[in-house]
Formats: C-alpha cells, structure tokens, sequence
C-alpha cells in the first residue's frame, strides 16, 4: 500500500485535445497537489529572478525551443528542490524519453505513482481542438462542438467576438499530431515497461473521464 500520507506522483500523457489539462487540474484538486505545466515551470523560474531563470527567459524572449537539458533543470528545480511539493500532476512533462529518463533519476526511490495515458482517436481530438473558439476580448472558451455560445460567434460574457487560434485549425492540428507520434508516443511503451502506464478512455464527459482518471490512480496507488 502507499503511503497516503504524502501526495501522488502524477504524470498525465496523451495527445493535444485528448483533455490533459482539464483532467490534471480536476487530479491536482482532488489530492490537494500542484498542477505543473513547463509554462508554469518556465515563469516560476522567471519569477525567481535566479540564473536559470534568466536562461529560461532569454530563450523565450528570442522565441527559440528551450533545450532538453534546460527544461530538465527547471523541473529538478521546481519539483525536487528544497521547496519540492509532497506530490504533483505533472503535464506537459516529459515530451520524450530522453526527459523521462532525466525525470526517473530526479524523483529517486520514491519514483512515480502512476502515468496516465488519455486515448482519444486523432479523428476526435481534431473535431474538438478545431471546434474551439476563444473571445477576442476577455478569453472566455467555447466549443461549436459540445460547449457553443448562446449565440453564433459572441462571447456570452462580454458580447464580444470569437475567433478560432491560428494554431487551432485542422492543418496546424495535424502537424502537432504527428509530432507527437514521433516524439512523445514512444514515452507510452516506455512507461509500460516499467509497470507505471495506466490507459484511462477520453471519451465521455469531463467527469466520466475524471472518474476513470481517479479510480486508475487509486489503483496504482494501492499497489506501491
């Protein structure tokens, strides 16, 4: 059994669309953890006002991809520094297995709990990301698809007018995609190998899928 009086050691997987963020924001409440995202990390760092941080900030003022190495940096720091949090809903991180190796050596004997993998087909990830439309005014999110305005193209909060991100068409999706399959889809067999991977279905509702996110981490904790 865990020791349920620390926190899990989450890591949440899946493709762009696939509800990664929802679900590791509904995790990282439920256990009374951080939801940590490289942006969040990178501004932290930033914040932080230390060397790597000024690192980190010279590669996004320039727009440049920061290094494998400098995201490893900021991560070890972040999470398993002095101030490192008893556990966390790590997504975004890590994109390749290179970074999953770096991440193993930084979380130690104690390891991680679990690896949830959210499966959503391609087909379905591009209805839902291409669906998606954001107020030109205030950010407020929508989906034409499952979550639309109470009227075509306004914002029901401000009145103001939704545009779809250049990022969000089914071209720029596609791209992503296949990214992803060459880079971070390998990051699941990887993780299955050591007995960590857990498949969670991303179909259904935002809290069909959260239960199912719940009770696959529950399992694995019952099993450590």
């Amino acid at each position: 059994m865990a020791d349920r009086a620390f926190g899990p050691r989450i890591v949440v997987l899946g493709r762009q669309g696939s509800g990664k963020g929802t679900q590791a924001t509904r995790l990282a409440s439920k256990y009374a953890v951080p939801h940590v995202s490289t942006g969040e990390a990178f501004r932290a760092a930033v914040k932080e006002g230390t060397e790597l941080g000024r690192t980190v900030q010279g590669y996004m003022d320039r727009g440049d991809l920061v290094p494998d190495e400098v995201v490893e940096a900021v991560i070890k720091a972040h999470l398993f520094g002095p101030r490192a949090p008893a556990g966390f809903v790590l997504d975004g991180f890590p994109r390749n297995v290179a970074q999953a190796e770096a991440l193993e050596l930084m979380a130690g004997p104690r390891g991680l709990d679990v690896v949830l993998n959210l499966e959503a087909s391609k087909d379905e990830v591009l209805r839902r990301i291409a669906g998606r439309r954001v107020c030109s005014a205030c950010g407020a999110n929508y989906n034409v698809v499952d979550h639309p305005p109470r009227s075509a193209g306004v914002c029901d909060a401000c009145g103001s007018a939704l545009h779809q991100r250049d990022d969000d068409t089914e071209e720029a999706v596609s791209r992503r995609l296949e990214l992803y399959e060459a880079v971070t889809a390998p990051l699941i067999d990887w993780y299955r190998q050591r007995g960590l991977l857990a498949n969670v279905d991303a179909m259904g509702s935002p809290e069909e899928v959260g239960s199912r996110a719940l009770d696959a981490v529950e399992a694995a904790r019952d099993r450590r």
